[in-house]
């Protein structure tokens, strides 16, 4: 259940939303974004997976800056509340997706679509971890068959492949910058370590699988999808995987189309379950107000961080743009990314004895590599965004970090 939950949020989270718009940014050389952005997921993973094998707790990011840095606190909870933004975006942006391909079929208003879907997930994520677990279940094996229906599609086409071919641009940094969102999930796996078996052992394996799955078939569809149709045309579609198979299939592209809509849905679930989580679990070390910690008697989900979520995404609708949401879901995720490692580096030379299940491999003395390049990746691609986008996530969390030194440094006097 927990590759489950990495897997639908990582599949759903940018195949269905941001492709178009990335293959605005990568054209043919689409596939490279793909690629580069997969091995900085893979490189920030395997600092996740050591980090949730030494401290398996709720609100992880939290977790490993306290324990890093733990006379500077203020840094873990200004991004904890990051994170926690950022999976309200993220919730936001594909809601707004799954409103586009809404109205490739029923002509409904955007903003209540997107709005409607939100609020039934919040009443599903109330309800409990089992019944939003099992839904995922579903909607990730729909959505995973969708996938291959239009990888299917693409192979069919002559053009399948070429791309292969095309030169790295600069523009595939940028597109990389937009589709390392839909890599984003699997840091979501280490939120529900509280609710684990066996967390050390589990949830290093389920961030791997996922990465595993999504990223193989995140590279087949990228060729398919510019096989299909051209990035231009792919950019200025607000449906865009439905847009690529149309032109092979009116019909498949049709039923692709309906299986964009269950993505989309399951994505937005598990953001807003993750995001809870973070808070809940803040709320209980008393770095956010405890009443958020309150869990609902009997089903024991935290209802009013789920609350907190709910309405925070519900305030990122009126944006009314899937590329500046998605882009501030990215800047703060992958901020945190960047701060995830630094945190790993740290921690080797503080806690060098402390029992570490998983290990992250290459070191040179108590250096280890790969999180130093996983770092170096995420400042990468923290200077390939908009304006409006550092605006809005840097001055929120700039505004988080110094509510907290404030905050600390008042109880210090």
């Amino acid at each position: 259940m927990l590759a489950f939950y990495g897997t639908g949020m990582i599949l759903g989270a940018g195949i269905y939303s941001i492709i178009g718009k990335a293959a605005g940014h990568a054209g043919q050389g689409l596939w490279q974004s793909f690629a580069l952005a997969a091995l900085a997921a893979v490189l920030t993973a395997l600092s996740y997976a050591e980090l949730t094998s030494m401290f398996p707790k709720a609100a992880a990011e939290f977790v490993y800056l306290g324990e890093a840095f733990p006379q500077r606190r203020w840094i873990g909870s200004a991004i904890g509340v990051g994170i926690a933004f950022s999976g309200a975006a993220t919730a936001a942006a594909v809601a707004m997706a799954f409103s586009g391909y809404l109205r490739q079929f029923v002509d409904v208003p955007a903003g209540p679509a997107a709005a409607g879907l939100l609020t039934l997930f919040f009443g599903i994520a109330v309800l409990g971890i089992q019944a939003s677990g099992w839904m995922n279940i579903l909607f990730t094996l729909i959505e995973t068959g969708g996938l291959l229906l239009l990888i299917g599609l693409g192979a069919s086409s002559d053009r399948f492949g070429q791309a292969l071919a095309t030169a790295p641009t600069f523009g595939v940094l940028s597109g990389a910058a937009l589709v390392v969102f839909s890599f984003f999930g699997f840091e979501n796996i280490v939120n529900l370590s509280e609710e684990a078996r066996e967390p050390e052992r589990d949830v290093p394996r389920a961030i791997f699988l996922s990465l595993a799955v999504a990223s193989i078939l995140y590279f087949l569809v990228s060729l398919a999808a510019v096989a299909l149709l051209s990035p231009e045309k792919l950019a200025g579609s607000e449906a865009a995987l439905m847009s690529a198979a149309q032109g092979r299939s009116p019909g498949l592209g049709r039923a692709l189309g309906i299986i964009a809509l269950f993505s989309t849905a399951n994505t937005a679930l598990i953001s807003m379950v993750g995001a809870s989580r973070v808070v809940y679990g803040m709320a209980q070390d008393r770095a956010l107000p405890r009443i958020l910690g309150r869990v609902l008697p009997g089903r024991k989900t935290p209802w009013l961080a789920s609350a907190a979520i709910w309405l925070t995404a519900l305030s990122l609708l009126p944006l009314g743009d899937i590329e500046a949401v998605a882009g501030v879901s990215s800047f703060t995720t992958m901020t945190a990314f960047l701060l995830v490692n630094i945190a790993l580096i740290q921690l080797r030379f503080t806690q060098p004895g402390a029992e570490r299940p998983f290990r992250s491999p290459l070191s040179i003395a108590k250096v280890p590599l790969l999180p130093v390049l996983g770092g170096a990746l995420a400042v990468a691609f923290l200077t390939q965004f908009e304006a409006q986008v550092y605006a809005i996530a840097g001055g929120l969390l700039s505004a988080v970090a110094l509510a907290f030194w404030l905050h600390n440094w008042k109880r210090s006097r």
